[in-house]
């Protein structure tokens, strides 16, 4: 499971709250607005930007394109497009006003996360920095751990774990979300198990695996990955 920041833009605010809640069950940081204005308000922010937006329109018209072109003078992010009209000619101007994807409504919640997920692989490929934690820093191309001039290879599982909480640097991710983001769609019942490939990550990032300083327990709720300067 991939996580990361969603914009949805709607004038249909039960969709947009219908389609939050899902995204949030899912593990991504949802914001939702009913007004273009305030979507180029949060666009234009200099932190936490949405990684995709999710643009619900019925019929899209020259109101929605001229939001998109406002947005494209800021901003690069995906952008998934929403609509009722299932026109060819529709989705092919679509694609040329530089919308990422285009899906027919309607559709299974299921289908919409599928998408999703395919869209942010590969609209962020390659784009997985070389993090700095107190102790360590960790190359995600690499899948390895670098520590006091020593190189930690991470096992898949490992670099699925941290890659969730990297996305979520600073926030809380609950169990359910990092079983999910190791062993997928069916995560019941990896709890101990996600506890041993805590352990070992800890033992790789961690200067005193003992006192964890970067990979942070939060008692009742998850974990919590701390960046240098976060």
């Amino acid at each position: 499971m991939l996580t990361g920041r969603l914009l949805i833009l709607s004038k249909k605010e039960a969709e947009c709250k219908e389609m939050t809640a899902y995204f949030e069950d899912s593990g991504y940081n949802v914001i939702w607005c009913t007004e273009y204005d305030e979507a180029g308000e949060i666009l234009s922010r200099g932190k936490n930007k949405p990684d995709l937006l999710i643009f619900d329109v019925d019929i899209p018209k020259r109101r929605e394109y001229e939001t998109v072109e406002k947005i494209r003078m800021y901003s690069d992010m995906a952008i998934l497009m929403l609509s009722q009209d299932d026109k060819l000619d529709s989705q092919l101007y679509a694609y040329s006003k530089k919308i990422d994807d285009y899906m027919v409504k309607p559709f299974l919640p299921k289908e919409l996360s599928l998408r999703i997920g395919i869209i942010l692989r590969r609209y962020y490929k390659g784009e997985d920095p070389i993090v700095q934690l107190a102790g360590s820093q960790i190359d995600f191309d690499r899948a390895e751990v670098i520590k006091e001039n020593k190189h930690f290879p991470l096992t898949a599982k490992e670099h699925d774990i941290l890659l969730a909480l990297y996305r979520n640097a600073g926030r809380i991710v609950t169990i359910d979300q990092l079983c999910e983001a190791a062993w997928g769609d069916n995560p019941y019942g990896y709890e101990n198990s996600l506890m041993a490939h805590i352990r070992r990550i800890r033992e790789k990032i961690e200067a005193n695996p003992s006192k964890p300083v970067s990979l942070i327990t939060v008692k009742g709720l998850g974990y919590k990955l701390v960046l240098t300067g976060k």
